[in-house]
Formats: C-alpha cells, sequence, structure tokens
C-alpha cells in the first residue's frame, strides 16, 4: 500500500511551503528516514524524510512550487511505477459541503469563558484518530490544556485555523467513520466555524483538570496579541520558564505566533539583559537565632584589653574569607572605617593607612530599624547585619566575578557561625 509524503507544518502559523528541491528522483528507491525534498517556511529550511521503505512516485510538485500544509505531494509505493492514486486536494472554500461524522466543538474550560483560542493543531486533515488521541491545543485565560478526539475515525474536517478564537460551543472540527475522500479545511475568519445546534454533542474531554500551572507565569508580560495574551505550547512555556527565557522578547522581535518548541532557539541567540543581570550578582542570606558577638566584644574588653568593636568584626569577617590576610572595611553608626587584618591574634589588627582598595566591606545596621537589604553588587563583596527575628540576619551581596558560588556559600556560612560563637571559632 503506498505511503503518503505530504507537506508538513514546520511552524503551528504555516500555511503553506515551499519546495526548494527534490533530493530523491521519481522512480529511486528510498529507506524510511532518507531525506525526500528540502522545504522552506518563513522560519527555516527543513529536509523531509520519507515516511516508508519503497520507490518514490507520483511527485505532484516541482521545485519551487509553494504547496499547501497536508497536501499530499507525492507517494512511496511498493513498485518503481507510478501508482495514479494520488488523492484530490482538500477542499478549501465554504461552498464545500461538510462530511458527516461527529462534530466536536469548542469546550468550556473555565465557568466564565466565552472563547478559546487554538494554540496548535495535533492532527491534520484526513488523519485516523483515537477517541483518547490528542486532538488540539486551546488556550483561556486560566490556562493552556490538550484536548482530545472524543471519538474513532478520521479528521474530516477542521474550521478553525491555529491562532484563532473560537466561541464555547461552536463546532471546529469533524470526526468522520470513513476516511474522507474531500476533507475541509476551514478558517474563523472565512465563517468555518458552524454555531451549536440545538442538541450538541457534547464537549471532547480535557486531558487535564483546566487549573492554573506555572506555564502560565510568563503570559503576564505579553504585550503583542490582541487580548494581550502570548500563544505557546504548554512544552513551550515549560521549557521557557524552567531555563528562565522571556516568550514577549519572541513578541516582541515580530517572531510569530504560537510559539513552538523550535522558536527557544531563536530566543536563546537573542540578547537577554535581565537574565544577564540577574545572573551578574548574588545574593544569600543567614538567619541566626541569636547574636553571640556582643558577649564575645565584652569578653574581649576584660580578658584581652581589645575595646575596638569594629576592628573584632574585621577580624571575624577577615577569618571567613580563608586569606592570610585582608583589608575589610566596617561601616556602622555612619562611619566608615578600614581595618588591615593580618594572619595572627587580633590584638595585630590595625587601621589601614592611606585609601586602600576593601576586599570585604562589612555593613552594621543592628542599630537601624533595617529589617531588610538588597543594595546590589558593589566594588567589593558586602556582608551587612541586620536585626531578624530576635537573633541576626546577615546577608551577603556581591558581584558573580567577585565570588564564586561555593566561595560565596562558604563565606556567609563562615561568618554566619563566626557571629553565632565567636569563642568557638577562635578556640
Amino acid at each position: 500500500m503506498p505511503h503518503e509524503v505530504i507537506m508538513p507544518a514546520l511552524g503551528m502559523a504555516q500555511d503553506t511551503g515551499k519546495i526548494v528541491s527534490w533530493l530523491k528522483s521519481a522512480g529511486d528507491a528510498v529507506k524510511a528516514g532518507d531525506a525526500l525534498f528540502e522545504v522552506e517556511t518563513d522560519k527555516a529550511t527543513m529536509e523531509v524524510e520519507s515516511p516508508a521503505d519503497g520507490y518514490l512516485t507520483d511527485v505532484q510538485a516541482e521545485a519551487g512550487a509553494d504547496v499547501p500544509v497536508g497536501q499530499v505531494i507525492a507517494l512511496v509505493s511498493d513498485t518503481a511505477e507510478s501508482s495514479a492514486t494520488v488523492p484530490a486536494e482538500p477542499a478549501t472554500t465554504n461552498d464545500a459541503p461538510l462530511p458527516d461524522g461527529k462534530a466536536v466543538i469548542m469546550p468550556a474550560l473555565g465557568m466564565a469563558q466565552d472563547t478559546g483560542v487554538i494554540v496548535a493543531w495535533h492532527k491534520g486533515l484526513g488523519d485516523p484518530v483515537a477517541a483518547g488521541d490528542i486532538l488540539f491545543e486551546v488556550e483561556t485565560d486560566k490556562a493552556t490544556m490538550e484536548v482530545e478526539a472524543g471519538a474513532d475515525g478520521f479528521v474530516a474536517a477542521l474550521l478553525a485555523q491555529a491562532t484563532e478564537a473560537a466561541p464555547v460551543g461552536d463546532t471546529i472540527a469533524i470526526i468522520s467513520a470513513e476516511k474522507p475522500a474531500n476533507p475541509v479545511q476551514r478558517s474563523i475568519a472565512d465563517g468555518g466555524v458552524l454555531k451549536p445546534a440545538p442538541t450538541p454533542d457534547p464537549a471532547p474531554k480535557a486531558k487535564d483538570d483546566p487549573k492554573p500551572t506555572p506555564q502560565k507565569a510568563t503570559k503576564a508580560h505579553a504585550v503583542t496579541s490582541p487580548d494581550g495574551r502570548i500563544l505557546a505550547s504548554p512544552k513551550a512555556r515549560r521549557l521557557a520558564l524552567e531555563q528562565g527565557l522571556d516568550l514577549n522578547r519572541l513578541a516582541q522581535a515580530g517572531h510569530p505566533q504560537p510559539f513552538h518548541v523550535a522558536d527557544l532557539e531563536a530566543l536563546r541567540a537573542m540578547p537577554n539583559q535581565n537574565v544577564e543581570t540577574a545572573a551578574s550578582s548574588r545574593r544569600l542570606t543567614a538567619d541566626l537565632p541569636m547574636d553571640g558577638s556582643g558577649a564575645f566584644m565584652e569578653w574581649a574588653a576584660e580578658n584581652a584589653g581589645l575595646t575596638d568593636a569594629n576592628a573584632l568584626l574585621a577580624g571575624l569577617a577577615a577569618a571567613s574569607l580563608g586569606r592570610d590576610a585582608a583589608t575589610i572595611t566596617v561601616e556602622s553608626f555612619g562611619q566608615s572605617r578600614a581595618y588591615t587584618v593580618p594572619a595572627g591574634p587580633f590584638s595585630a589588627i590595625a587601621e589601614a593607612e592611606g585609601e586602600t582598595a576593601p576586599d570585604l566591606i562589612l555593613r552594621d545596621l543592628r542599630m537601624s530599624r533595617v529589617s531588610t537589604v538588597h543594595l546590589g553588587a558593589e566594588d567589593a563583596p558586602v556582608l551587612t547585619l541586620t536585626q531578624g527575628g530576635g537573633g541576626l540576619s546577615i546577608t551577603l551581596e556581591c558581584a558573580a566575578d567577585a565570588l564564586s558560588a561555593g566561595e560565596a556559600v562558604s563565606l556567609l556560612s563562615q561568618f554566619a557561625g563566626r557571629m553565632e560563637q565567636p569563642l568557638r571559632h577562635l578556640l
């Protein structure tokens, strides 16, 4: 039995494809997976593979021809002879009679829903379907859902195009029991959908419960679709969310909607200021149940004669950096002092001479009413102390190139431990 070679849909908004060149000639033996021809759309040039082993026959279009999506353009037959069985082109006008079969209507996925936008058709004209097969994806203001065919048979009519909004209850497809001789393709713009009859067929069963999902996070940024939404397949939305990609940037750049997984490659190639900004800085916070530094300051003053509390803070911070020597700037009560902290006892800590660039800035806001900080990266990593929950909150902010992720975690963990139990870390 010959296998049909059809013009594929390489994009969800594609209506036609241009045959760039045939890579096989009529009568050539082919294997399943062999490239038969190259097709060009407005987005890419792709090779189309043979669906089966056999011989290429009944070629219906030459190189350079624009062919509607879904049209049969050749056969892969058991012999090299023409079979003369290429089916007629689908009827595309509204004058074509609709085939008999089960009506597929736009389902209501929410109580306040009036219309649903068709994101993509998963089956084409003439395709065989089972009742549980996914027929199309529909987007509402609540979610993007996959909708099942609801009946076994063949796709005899598609009465709405991808990206079009169909009213709830209107017939948008027909599933026939027999393979249609003349399947019908229409669009809503041309009056394709049928208004519901007095006793319409029940709505197809949605595959999932129509609840908001994380995939819709991107939709809040939509700016180009007429109703303020971005059209994209659920998989494209999920991958974009996982990878921190903003689909809105594709819309702003003029890429046609709805977006598919292949469109994410173009999005990744675009400079993304938001992602770059987020990745250029680090911010970590540690919350301690108690602040042990006060008792430590009293102990150091009574037993070692160390009365400069800022110098002691600089010593704890420098020790957390894990360096032999460091310059620490301590900011408190509106004043700023820089300390040189060598390896050895805290008694060797001294105020830095001249304007030395600090290795670390320690900002003490425990006496202020500030409870949280998010000031961004500065020239050096910044540790900020604030009161929090009856204890102490420590926030580390730095540029990504100042400390690696591991170094940032180590610095904050070490300093938090020293502030909670200073003597334990000194002994």
